[in-house]
This record gives structure tokens, C-alpha cells and sequence, in this order.
């Protein structure tokens, strides 16, 4: 419903566009007349009209990418030919000549036929439909490349109510303009130069961007800009929108036989949607009709999906010969983690051989309605889902529901269970004297920040360390903080933070390929036997790709401690800190 109202706005809000232009003189013409008898009809037409053509486009694109790999370059392809039109106006007015042609005819015969005092409905409403008939075309490079991004990563039918709220909310924004009069146009009309340029200017990066990811050129940085700043309201939104909308786990109690109670969730959603598949081809429905299917979500990043991984990994070592079909939807939370290449190379260092859909579009995360890393899905062999789990822990009920699940589909001599090895990075968390809490680096989500003055959002500036109390971190040197990391500008930078638990670890990232030297206290002293996996016992360490680094792990009594972090070269980025 949120997710409606905020398509709704954003409709709303495309009056102050130029884009809305070209739409005005059709409902300004009509501004004279009784609003119930003409102007609501035209402005229904409209709407209906603009989201039945989106729709099309949106459908029609998901479509074609799930034909076969084949789409993704039809859809390059549209997104090449959206960007000239940006570029080149003529183009887009040859380009939709035909389905203006049209709409202008439509127009005309709505214009008969209207004897003074006695308007009719239906004229309006016609005129209404040709006006949406040339508001489509005006909107359509702009939201072409939105499409068919969307068509990349997956479409779906509920993409027909969100045009819809999008429209109606244009069409009240132009109600409430014919109520005023055409004074609005005459002041729009005056930000249509500018409006040109910004189009221009937006169809050279489009066409930049569609050139790189044809050529497979520097992914990283694609992933690195592609969404950083709008990641993180959308999966915001996500989020409001299931919160509280399920339990941890579901209810399982023992029944007459012994056996787990497992109830119906609903039909398994399709895996449609995702970026491409590793570890194997796409699994279509069909291949999975029979089998018992543990669809898990993670991300390679996340402290608590590394801790889970050695379970899931030991699963489908032990059951698949039984018909377990074990899927791990990588659907990422920064935007590095969109990067193919860095998927990949996360898979191999994991030993993860089952397949790998990449969910850079949150498709299958928003099918399944999902609000968790990790969570646990499990689907029998009718292909409904009777069992989850959000977040780590209950393993060993989430294995006895795996087993259950095979013998129902008439598997036997299962033997004994899963044999699981956790060590490293993948060890359980000591949550006995674990006191600090996932913090965040980037200003969006940080919280517990002390150095003086604050944080200075989208700019760089020079910061200093304060005096720390529990779970209270800062920042020292020239740093840029954004929106989900903070990039050091210059050698000698630090990150300092008072936590309390055995491990502690940070998300960093050496973007350009360069490696980054970073040396590591505890308390103002070198680490020794305190080293986490990623550094030596003087603290010493190398920062060589986008991931999570284990830079604390200690072997003594847990207690208050202050971690500090110096890096020896500039270009890290910080993400998010996270313990164990």
C-alpha cells in the first residue's frame, strides 16, 4: 500500500517535469468547462490510457528477458535507442510519430459534436485517451530507460498498479492546475530549456553506461554508482512495508507420530527476475516439480549469512542425492555487492556449489516478500511453502523439516544428518558476552557517531577522534562520507570504536583495484593473539577487495575495548561494522 501511495506522489510531483508539457494545452483547452463533465473524464482517459502503454512496455520487457539470455541485449538495445532519443528530440519525434498521428486524430474527433451547455462524457473521455496517447510518447524516454532497467531485473503484473497510482496521481496534480488555470503552464513553460538540457545530458550517461556494461568494462564501478543513493530508500520502503508481517520462524510442534507440524505458507513464487544465474543455468518451474527446495537468501557481505552458510552448504552436500534442491538468492544491500565478479569470487572462497541466482533487482526478495539475511524457505514437493526461518540459528529443526519434507515425497533411508564444520569468519557468534550491534558507516543508517562536529554529508572533510564510552565510534583524517560508506581521501586516516564481543569485523572496499595497508590496535596496543583472520598478531593488514574483513577475534575474557583502525594509503571505503 505505502509503495502505492509513493507512486501516487511521484506521479503527483511530474507537473513541476517538462516532460508534463506537451500534456497541458490538450487539459487547458477544456479548462472553460463544467470539471465534472469534462475535465474528469479526460483526466481518467489519460491515466488509464498512459498505464495501460506503460504496461505494456514493462510486461512485454519481462517477457523478453525471460526468453532467454538473448533479452538482455534486446533490452541493452532499447536502452541504447531511449538514450539517442534523450539526446536527439527529433529522433523521438520521428520515432513516436505513429502513435501521435493517432492520438491527434483522437483528438480531433473528441472536438465534435460538443453543442454548447450539453457536454457529454464520452467525447471528454475520448479526448482523454488520445491525450495519454501523446503523454506516453512525451514521458516515454525517461521512463523507457526506467522499464526497461526494470525488464533487466524483472517485471511483473503488479507493475500495472504502480503505473496506475503513478498516472492518477499526475492527473490530480493536472486537476488541481485546471482548477487554477492556465496561469501554471505559462510559469512551466519557462523551465523547458533547461528541461532539454538535463535530458541531453542524461541520455550521454545512459548511452555511456549501456556502452560499458556491453564491453563488460570496470563492473565494479558500475555496481559502485549504479544505485548507491537510492538502494537504500527503496529497500527502506521494502522493509516498512513487511514489517512485522511474519514470525521469526514458523510455528513447528510435535505431532501424535513425533513428527514436525509444517502448515501451508502458499505457493512457492517464481525465481524470475534475476540478473543472471552462477553455479549453474536458470531452474525453470518445472525442474523443480517433485523435489524438496531450500531457497535461501543472503549476501555475501553479511556477517550473520556467513555464519548460516556452513549449514546450508552442508545440506546440500548431504541431501541432494535425496532430491534437496538447495538455491541461495544473493540479493545484495550495497551496491558493490551487484558486481557479478564479486559474487562469484565469494562463491569459490565459501566452497558454495549449489546454484547462485543474482537478485540485483530484489525481484525474487520482493516475490517472496522477504525482509531478512538470512531467511530460510522451504518448499515441498507440490511447490508450497511449509517452513522458514529469518535469521541464524534453529539449524537443527530447520534440518529435521528438510528431512520430514523428503520423506513426504517418498525418499527413505535418509541416515544420519548433516555433518557441519563452522571455523573462521563462519564460527557462531559468542552471544553470551556479546554486547555491540551492526553500526553503520554511511550517514543513512549510522548511528553511535562521536566525532566533533557531526558528520558532514556528501562532502569531504577532516574529522578527529573523541573520547569514546560503549558503542560509540568515530573518524579521524579526511574523509567523504555518503550515503553508505565513508571513502578516505588522504594516507593515515583511522576508525575507532569502543565495542564489547569476541569478533569484531568491517565491511571495506579498495574500489579502484589498488590495495589498501591498514594496521590494527586494541587499546592502543597491537592486537598479538586478539588478530582476526585478515590480520597478524602486529595488526598488520591489506585491504584487496569489496567484502567483510574479521580484523578482532579474541581468546581471553570479553571485554570493553577500544578498536582502532589506521589505514596507510588513501581510497578505502567503510560500509558497516558488525560482531560476533
Amino acid at each position: 500500500m505505502l509503495l502505492l501511495l509513493l507512486a501516487y506522489v511521484g506521479g503527483a510531483l511530474t507537473i513541476l517535469s517538462p516532460c508534463i508539457l506537451p500534456v497541458l494545452p490538450f487539459v487547458f483547452a477544456r479548462a472553460d468547462r463544467p470539471f465534472l463533465r469534462n475535465g474528469l473524464p479526460l483526466l481518467a482517459g489519460m491515466a488509464l490510457t498512459f498505464a495501460a502503454v506503460a504496461t505494456v512496455a514493462a510486461v512485454g520487457g519481462g517477457w523478453v528477458v525471460a526468453a532467454n539470455q538473448a533479452g538482455r541485449w534486446i533490452a541493452l538495445a532499447l536502452l541504447a535507442l531511449f538514450a539517442l532519443t534523450l539526446i536527439f528530440p527529433t529522433l523521438a519525434d520521428r520515432a513516436m510519430r505513429p502513435l501521435v498521428g493517432w492520438g491527434s486524430r483522437l483528438s480531433e474527433a473528441a472536438a465534435k459534436g460538443q453543442a454548447p451547455g450539453k457536454e457529454r462524457i464520452g467525447p471528454s473521455l475520448l479526448l482523454g485517451v488520445a491525450t495519454g496517447l501523446l503523454w506516453a510518447p512525451c514521458a516515454g524516454p525517461i521512463l523507457g530507460i526506467i522499464l526497461t532497467g526494470a525488464a533487466l531485473s524483472g517485471a511483473t503484473l503488479g507493475t500495472s498498479l504502480l503505473l496506475l497510482a503513478y498516472a492518477l496521481g499526475a492527473a490530480t496534480s493536472l486537476a488541481l492546475a485546471l482548477l487554477v488555470g492556465g496561469r501554471v503552464f505559462k510559469a512551466m513553460k519557462r523551465s523547458i530549456g533547461a528541461g532539454e538540457w538535463v535530458r541531453r545530458a542524461l541520455g550521454l550517461l545512459v548511452l555511456a553506461g549501456v556502452a560499458a556494461v556491453a564491453l563488460g568494462l570496470d563492473t565494479g564501478v558500475l555496481a559502485r554508482l549504479s544505485t548507491v543513493q537510492t538502494f537504500a530508500l527503496e529497500d527502506k520502503v521494502a522493509r516498512s512495508l513487511r514489517a512485522g508481517g511474519g514470525s521469526r520462524s514458523t510455528a513447528v510442534m510435535g505431532g501424535p507420530d513425533g513428527a514436525l507440524k509444517l502448515p501451508d505458507e502458499g505457493a512457492m513464487p517464481p525465481l524470475r527476475g534475476a540478473a543472471q544465474w552462477l553455479n549453474g543455468a536458470t531452474l525453470a518451474p518445472d525442474q523443480l516439480k517433485g523435489k524438496v527446495v531450500l531457497v535461501d537468501f543472503w549476501t555475501y557481505s553479511c556477517i550473520n549469512c556467513l555464519r548460516a552458510i556452513p549449514y546450508v552448504r552442508a545440506w546440500d552436500a548431504r541431501y541432494r542425492k535425496d532430491g534437496l534442491v538447495v538455491i541461495g538468492v544473493h540479493t545484495p544491500e550495497f551496491a558493490f555487492e551487484r558486481d557479478p565478479a564479486n559474487v562469484a569470487r565469494a562463491i569459490a572462497d565459501l566452497g558454495i556449489r549449489y546454484p547462485v541466482p543474482l537478485d540485483n533487482g530484489s525481484a525474487i526478495w520482493n516475490a517472496f516478500h522477504n525482509n531478512y539475511w538470512p531467511a530460510s524457505y522451504l518448499i515441498d514437493a507440490k511447490g508450497r511453502i511449509r517452513y522458514h526461518h529469518f535469521g541464524e540459528g534453529n539449524y537443527e529443526v530447520t534440518e529435521s523439516a528438510i528431512r520430514q519434507l523428503l520423506k513426504e515425497a517418498g525418499r527413505s533411508g535418509l541416515g544420519a544428518a548433516a555433518s557441519v564444520e563452522t571455523q573462521g569468519v563462519g564460527a557462531q557468534a559468542a552471544m553470551a558476552t556479546l554486547a555491540s550491534h551492526e553500526t553503520y558507516v554511511g550517514y543513512l543508517r549510522a548511528r553511535g557517531f562521536a566525532s566533533p562536529g557531526g558528520m558532514k554529508q556528501d562532502a569531504s572533510a577532516d574529522y578527529a577522534l573523541p573520547n569514546l564510552s560503549l558503542n560509540q565510534w568515530g573518524l579521524a583524517g579526511r574523509w567523504a562520507v555518503a550515503a553508505q560508506d565513508a571513502r578516505l581521501e588522504r594516507p593515515g586516516g583511522r576508525i575507532a570504536y569502543r565495542f564489547h564481543g569476541r569478533d569484531l569485523h568491517l565491511v571495506l572496499g579498495a574500489p579502484e583495484g589498488k590495495p589498501v595497508r591498514f594496521r590494527v590496535t586494541l587499546d592502543g596496543a597491537a592486537p598479538g593473539a586478539d588478530h582476526g583472520l585478515d590480520t597478524d598478531s602486529q595488526g598488520n593488514g591489506m585491504v584487496r577487495g569489496q567484502r567483510l574483513y574479521q580484523l578482532v577475534r579474541q581468546h581471553g575474557p570479553v571485554r570493553d575495548r577500544t578498536f582502532t583502525v589506521e589505514f596507510l594509503d588513501p581510497g578505502v571505503q567503510a560500509f558497516a561494522f558488525t560482531f560476533g
